[in-house]
């Protein structure tokens, strides 16, 4: 058995829980608050005469809150409302509409994607100025090539030559053949 004689300690406290309709009437109650505030400022703080009107929007408070509604903001105490703060993560989301979508326009790409795609664009324009005979490897590959023809063409050239001096040898031997066959 843990100390305390409890089961679960002596650490913290029953929980409490504020109902919706509680929270609802507090947030009434400063929105009245703030508004009489106005309006003794409004006033000059004038005491009798203020007294009534405060009454009546008192009555009214429902119609008014609709008319409000979000346009309402507290007053800051301090230095709060010389700073403009605005939390990014209490910022309300609305949901766009499938025809509000701009599909043309610019979009985030993740850091994996990108890197990936960077690679691909700059591997397509290496290709391109290599097909157009502009990095040093395709200048030393057309070099290469260059040699090679010339290679290929004085092979093809001595082959051409070995093959005439074949046939005039062979054209030779024939005519002797023939000669010495009509003698």
């Amino acid at each position: 058995m843990p100390k305390g004689g409890k089961k679960g300690g002596h650490k913290g406290r029953a929980r409490q829980y504020t109902s919706p309709e509680e929270i609802d009437a507090q947030l009434q109650a400063e929105k009245q608050k703030a508004r009489e505030e106005e309006e003794e400022q409004e006033e000059g703080g004038s005491g009798a005469s203020g007294e009534p009107k405060k009454k009546e929007k008192s009555l009214d408070s429902d119609e008014s809150e609709e008319e409000e509604g979000e346009d309402y903001q507290p007053k800051h105490k301090g230095v709060e409302g010389m700073i403009d703060i605005e939390n990014p993560n209490r910022a309300v989301q609305t949901a766009k509409k499938v025809t509000q979508l701009d599909l043309e326009g610019p979009k985030r790409i993740r850091g994996g994607r990108r890197v990936e795609i960077e690679k691909q664009k700059a591997k397509e324009r290496y290709m391109k100025m290599h097909l157009a005979g502009k990095t040093e490897q395709a200048k030393a590959d057309l070099a290469r090539l260059a040699i090679i023809r010339k290679q290929r063409e004085e092979a093809a050239k001595k082959k051409e030559e070995e093959r005439r001096a074949k046939d005039d040898a062979a054209m030779a031997g024939k005519r002797m053949q023939s000669l010495s066959l009509n003698k």
